[in-house]
């Protein structure tokens, strides 16, 4: 389930298996990543730069041509035609040579990708679930010890989450009934609750989709997630469709990136991706500390987002991709078993979590943004990014490197609400005030942590406050098992508000809420 294991309550270690303990406090935070930058990452960011660099010369030298052809006066215009008059086969080579290197120019080119619209699904108030509640059924369900307990009601009431979250019909029932059918019972319930109000408010037609990306991390039927989704739309029998499995709770980015990717190769057509996590097979019935996170964070949601390369989708649309930047620093065995899905040791399966994880969630975060950086940030900031970092490197080493402004880069940000201990490191880390973090903490607070979806949730929160302007830079970011720390950026195309039937409707003028130490605030 992603990075459950962000979440930084202090645990009791079972053996084999802990996360760190108060003695070990330093390890449950995130390095001071920005205080030891890597070159080489930075060299990664203007390699992904320089593939553009056709382009970024091009325009200056057109820009250079029409200025000289508007200083031409009519006379030396025509004694040009006088000139070209005898000179055929000259006109013709330089014709076609430029015919050809236009032709190869616009073929070459990235097409624009488009984000036409997204929607969330907002589970009905018969599946929400109190503090009270939760504690209530985990008691009378007889699976847990009352170590198991106290440690669940500690991280519930530390979490960041409110008291409206929701957990599936199975899980309601006493006791549970965690079964093949009711997973795909949740299955259909939120996928398909987002797509119809997808096609409701975009306006296209199943029939028009030509790829699905369905990204679900634990569960993965026979047969697949997004064959139920053609299946119940009616698809065509052409679609390009996939289904991303076991990937975390950042394989949202990597199914919009697989989906970019497509829609370069593929004219004319729209791409969906849905994004979930199912709950009702994942559930922990064990005592082990640390796969008991997962049961107090984790909750329903899921996303369908709406991309097209279109370009008379240009004028509708609410976005445009601007970039996408992928790290995964799975060749590491220790960031590779940092969230693990295995049994305990009484045969019960669950998702272990390493006392190493924040430390490993910080370098692939380091790495992610230090790759990102060139791309994004302003030419002064990389300047003074530059400067300092080569004075550490050749002069003194106890230099302290310049800390770049992302604030500048982006006006909004939306990072994966996996829990409050990661959401608070990285407003320090990167300097962020609390309105840049508040769509993270009230989607944590409002809906749980939803995975791979709950970057979406995010964003549906800032255009449900009205924040969303044209021309807005959006950074989105999400951590998963594996280990992944995936970046996707979006820039607004117009003032964007919440579409109907948004996650946020009914609820919006209730937020923000003050949160105090993870504890939400009357």
């Amino acid at each position: 389930m992603g990075d459950a294991g962000l979440e930084n309550e202090p645990l009791v270690r079972p053996p084999s298996q802990s996360l760190a303990v108060e003695a070990r406090g330093q390890s449950r935070r995130l390095p001071d990543f920005l205080q030891s930058v890597n070159l080489k990452y930075v060299k990664l960011g203007y390699h992904y730069l320089i593939t553009h660099l056709l382009t970024l010369l091009l325009i200056p030298f057109m820009v250079v041509i029409l200025l000289e052809a508007a200083r031409i006066d009519p006379e030396n215009l025509r004694q040009l035609w006088l000139h070209l008059q005898y000179n055929l086969v000259s006109i013709l080579v330089c014709s076609a040579v430029l015919v050809f290197g236009t032709t190869v120019y616009i073929m070459t080119r990235p097409r624009p990708v488009y984000l036409v619209d997204h929607a969330c699904y907002c589970p009905p108030d018969s599946l929400k679930v109190r503090f009270s509640q939760f504690m209530e059924h985990s008691r009378l369900c007889g699976n847990f010890n009352e170590s198991a307990l106290e440690f669940q009601r500690k991280i519930l009431e530390r979490s960041g989450l409110g008291e409206e979250t929701y957990v599936p019909d199975a899980m309601h029932y006493l006791p549970p009934r965690p079964s093949m059918a009711a997973a795909r019972d949740e299955a259909e319930q939120v996928m398909f609750g987002a797509l119809d109000k997808l096609f409701r408010n975009s306006g296209v037609k199943p029939k028009d989709v030509g790829i699905l990306v369905v990204n679900c991390s634990l569960f993965n039927p026979t047969p697949s997630l997004s064959s139920m989704i053609v299946n119940r739309y009616k698809l065509r029998g052409n679609i390009r469709s996939f289904n991303l499995g076991g990937m975390g709770c950042s394989a949202g980015v990597i199914a919009v990136d697989l989906a970019r990717d497509l829609l370069q190769v593929h004219r004319n057509t729209y791409a969906v991706v849905v994004s979930t996590e199912n709950i009702t097979q994942n559930w922990y019935f064990g005592n082990r500390k640390s796969m008991l996170i997962p049961n107090c964070l984790f909750r329903v949601g899921c996303s369908a987002v709406l991309l097209s390369n279109r370009s008379a989708d240009q004028r509708r649309a609410k976005y445009r991709l601007i970039h996408v930047v992928r790290t995964h620093r799975g060749a590491d065995h220790k960031a590779f078993r940092c969230v693990y899905q295995e049994q305990d040791d009484d045969g019960k399966v669950g998702v272990s979590l390493s006392k190493d994880l924040m430390a490993i969630a910080g370098g692939a975060l380091k790495t992610n943004i230090t790759t990102l950086g060139p791309l994004v940030l302003p030419f002064s900031e990389q300047l003074l990014f530059f400067a300092t970092l080569f004075a550490k490197k050749l002069f003194n080493a106890k230099v302290k490197p310049y800390i770049p402004d992302f604030k500048l880069a982006f006006e909004h940000f939306c990072i994966h609400a996996g829990g409050r201990a990661v959401v608070d490191e990285l407003e320090k880390n990167l300097q962020l005030q609390p309105i840049h973090v508040e769509a993270s903490r009230m989607t944590l607070h409002r809906f749980g942590n939803t995975s791979s979806s709950s970057i979406w949730y995010e964003l549906s929160y800032i255009e449900a406050k009205g924040r969303m302007r044209k021309g807005n830079r959006v950074w989105q970011i999400a951590f998963g098992s594996g280990f992944k720390c995936n970046s996707a950026v979006w820039q607004a195309l117009r003032n964007v508000n919440q579409s109907p039937g948004g996650p946020w409707e009914d609820c919006i003028h209730r937020y923000p809420v003050e949160i105090v130490d993870g504890i939400p605030q009357n």
